[in-house]
This record gives structure tokens, sequence and C-alpha cells, in this order.
């Protein structure tokens, strides 16, 4: 696997909401939700009109996210490219 250039930003992080923050803000919808896993914003998926974590992560250089989803565990490094399948595959 290649390496992660951004594991040193995550952190122990409260969520920032129950849904996308800007989407809320503005009365957005979105699809799916990801976790900022350096500051806990929640922001909307790529798969959504506004993209807010992408756009989070761009505007901040907060580059690890985690699904916000139940049922779900994964986490991806936007500058990386990278997956991993569940949060205690990086973090222990």
């Amino acid at each position: 696997m290649a390496d992660c250039t951004h594991l040193d930003q995550i952190r122990d992080v409260t969520p920032s909401g129950d849904g996308c923050v800007e989407c809320l803000a503005t009365g957005g919808v979105w699809r799916h939700l990801r976790l900022c896993l350096t500051c806990g914003h929640v922001g909307c998926c790529d798969e959504s009109v506004n993209q807010h974590a992408r756009k989070h992560a761009a505007a901040t250089d907060h580059q690890m996210m985690r699904t916000f989803e139940d049922g779900e565990d994964w986490v991806w490094c936007f500058a990386d490219e990278l997956f991993w399948e569940s949060i205690g595959d990086i973090v222990r």
C-alpha cells in the first residue's frame, strides 16, 4: 500500500452536527455525509451537488475524511487518494 502523508492530521474530533453544515445553512440537500478527522466538520460527499466535504478539504488542507454514515467505517485521504476499509486499520 502507498504511504499517506496526512495521517498526522487525524485527531479525536466531535462532529459539527448531524448533517452537512453548509447545506443546513443554505437549505441544500446531500446524499451522504463525511466527517473531517482533523476538526470534526461534517460535509456532504462528492455525489452531492455541492461536494462540501471536498471543498472543506481544499480550503483547510484537512485531507482525512471518514464516512459519517451509519454502518460504515471507511476513511479516505483526498490528497493522496487512499482508502482504508476501517478507521481501525490506521488508528490504533
